[in-house]
């Protein structure tokens, strides 16, 4: 991860349910900090200091809490946003132990990007994958992984997962369905094998995404022929 630590000062909250909208008027976000081997603690920053950490720890990088001069290093959980204002009204952060290693979702970046072969012969590479999930301990997660596109030269190259130069002490999370393969035919991929970026023709690039945008029309009007309609989706509410 970076060298620069991210800390957020917080206080004790005493101000729950429906009147921690006078504490949010007064520009104060109520948060909760949980983990194992610890009661889930109410306390409360300022909004400004908040969206700060938030934008920039995003759910991958530790966030070191100060709370009445302790710390805990925890991640950032759930975002709750007001949909009016689009504001931030509450935030939950799950401790961690530093010594134990965790599991969370970084972003990728492609390195070289406009000094390829392939670009500059007017291909286009394509980015399939935007983040993946990866294991560390909470103070050497990475802020994101990158990978390499200069040697890109052809239509139809590709860079995958496993393409990835990782960090000491960091790796790729490989998830299964927890059941045994061994009676199966087809073995699933690794995502390894899975890819990050692909060379493409302009002209074939957008002939697929026409053909895309072909079928997703096809499914909406098959849904409307049968009448069917999206769920709705709940609104997360307010733990407070």
């Amino acid at each position: 991860m970076g060298d620069n630590k991210i800390t957020l000062k917080v206080s004790e909250r005493t101000v729950f349910g429906k009147k921690v909208k006078s504490l949010r008027r007064e520009g104060i976000v109520p948060i909760v900090v949980y983990g194992p081997g610890m009661e889930p603690k109410a306390v409360q920053a300022s909004y400004n200091e908040l969206e700060k950490v938030v934008k920039t720890a995003g759910k991958h990088t530790p966030v070191h809490i100060v709370i009445d001069d302790k710390k805990k290093i925890a991640m950032v959980k759930e975002v709750g946003f007001d949909p009016a204002k689009n504001r931030i009204n509450h935030v939950a952060f799950h401790a961690v132990s530093q010594n134990k290693p965790i599991e969370a979702e970084v972003p990728i970046h492609l390195v070289g990007e406009g000094e390829s072969e392939a670009e500059k012969a007017g291909l286009i590479i394509l980015q399939n994958m935007d983040a993946i999930e990866v294991r560390a301990l909470p103070l050497e997660m990475p802020d994101a992984l990158e990978i390499d596109i200069r040697h890109l030269k052809e239509a139809g190259e590709k860079v995958l997962v496993g393409d990835i130069k990782l960090p000491e002490n960091v790796e790729i999370v490989e998830h299964n369905d927890g059941h045994d393969d061994e009676d199966d035919e087809e073995e699933k991929p690794s995502v390894l094998d899975l890819q990050v970026a692909s060379v493409w023709e302009p002209s074939a690039l957008q002939a697929a995404n026409d053909a895309a945008a072909g079928s997703a029309e096809d499914e909406s009007e098959v849904i409307s022929e049968q009448g069917g309609e999206e769920a709705a989706v709940p609104e997360a509410e307010t733990k407070e």
